[in-house]
């Protein structure tokens, strides 16, 4: 699957692919394998590391209730 986005675009989708490890512009993998969109190429690079902290915050969210 080929994505029509670029980064030049106004608003381009960033996604994390979580089997190759790289940042991806638009829908160019299975969904199997994005996280995302993330509004910027930073963010998208950051995907595992926000998901393990939004893990661990609701983690601790259910040990409190």
């Amino acid at each position: 699957m080929r994505s029509t986005y670029s980064e030049k675009d106004e608003s381009p989708e960033f996604w994390f692919n979580t089997k190759t490890g790289l940042v991806e512009v638009g829908k160019q993998s299975a969904a199997i394998y994005r996280l995302g969109p993330f509004t910027t190429r930073a963010e998208a690079e950051k995907a595992l590391e926000l998901l393990k902290r939004r893990s661990q915050e609701w983690q601790e969210e259910n040990d409190r209730d």
